[in-house]
């Protein structure tokens, strides 16, 4: 990464590359970076370039032009030193809040520091929710809590003697060659079942609790959860079924739909939507289909990983099951008739 600043921290240049461990730095022939990332302005615009190497040698080159402030900064996924330039900007103004915009190769995310007293500061990603930071005097970042975000993310700074670089770089670049990389953040459940004639199927990712208290903690009362990770969990049924308890029921037509949750310490309910494909932060209250209740259970043997199912009783009836760490929650569900 290169980054150029003129004065007042404006964005003269920025310029990312990607290789593999043991490439030579330069572009010797041969050796051309599997990616590249040019950003510059041209007018009251900035011009974002990727190039990207392809298998047969050719290269494809993508260009996006959009308003930007010149104070604007890089985001980059999963790597945190543009936040630390963001710290020490907010901690060189001597204000509460500061606004701060981050650009992509898809255009700008506004991200807001906040200053929360003492070494105590918090940056807010405009979708993902809140960062809890300790930073020193000058805005230094030596640790970040991302655990109340929706990336589940603690980050330590470590020295070089603490950490062999080189040797992470190889064995990261040979789980990404293998398709494994960083990867979801979780894995994916895809479970399906014959209930009465029916098949159900479930599309859901899975955390896993890490020792972490999961209900009323990790997952707060009365918020709606994507009751999942990563993409949106998904159902799809080829019959029409029924969920919710006698008196208060749903009926859900054959097709696919995405389920969300508003855990809470007696139940909370269930939300169907007919939006399908989007990730689970993605929600459009205007597109539900309906809401029913759930039941809680507690006491349970502890579920490590998140899961969902659906477990068939008799006459075409059963259960629909979300159960993590010691508790489940639970809506009945049938085969329409």
């Amino acid at each position: 990464y290169r980054l150029d600043l003129g004065p007042g921290g404006a964005l003269v240049a920025y310029e990312a590359t990607t290789r593999l461990p043991g490439d030579p730095l330069g572009d010797p022939p041969g050796a051309a970076p599997l990616r590249r990332e040019r950003a510059r302005f041209v007018g009251d615009s900035l011009r974002v370039e990727v190039t990207t190497a392809a298998t047969d040698g050719a290269a494809a080159t993508r260009v996006r032009t959009f308003a930007a402030s010149p104070t604007v900064l890089p985001f980059v996924d999963m790597v945190h030193w543009p936040f630390e330039t963001m710290l020490e900007r907010a901690r060189a103004s001597g204000t509460a809040r500061v606004e701060q915009p981050l650009f992509t190769d898809r255009g700008v995310l506004r991200f807001v520091v906040g200053d929360a007293g003492g070494a105590a500061m918090t940056l807010t990603h405009p979708t993902r929710g809140t960062m809890q930071v300790t930073a020193d005097a000058r805005g230094r970042l030596p640790r970040l809590d991302a655990g109340a975000t929706t990336r589940k993310l603690i980050v330590e700074r470590a020295g070089a003697d603490v950490l062999d670089l080189d040797a992470l770089a190889r064995r990261f670049a040979a789980r990404d060659a293998a398709g494994q990389g960083f990867g979801a953040l979780s894995g994916r459940a895809t479970p399906t079942v014959a209930l009465g004639g029916a098949t159900v199927s479930l599309d859901h990712g899975q955390p896993s609790a890490r020792g972490r208290a999961i209900f009323g903690a990790l997952v707060p009362w009365g918020e709606r959860w994507r009751t999942g990770a990563d993409g949106a969990t998904h159902l799809e049924t080829d019959r029409d079924l029924v969920l919710g308890m006698p008196g208060a029921e749903l009926r859900v037509p054959a097709g696919r739909y995405t389920l969300s949750t508003v855990p809470e310490p007696g139940g909370g309910v269930l939300i169907v939507n007919r939006q399908t494909g989007q990730s689970g932060t993605s929600y459009d209250a205007a597109r539900d289909l309906g809401r029913v209740a759930m039941r809680r259970e507690t006491g349970l043997a502890p579920a490590e990983r998140l899961t969902l199912r659906v477990v068939p009783g008799g006459d075409g009836a059963g259960e629909l099951r979300i159960e993590w760490g010691d508790g489940a929650f639970v809506v009945p569900v049938r085969v329409a008739r």
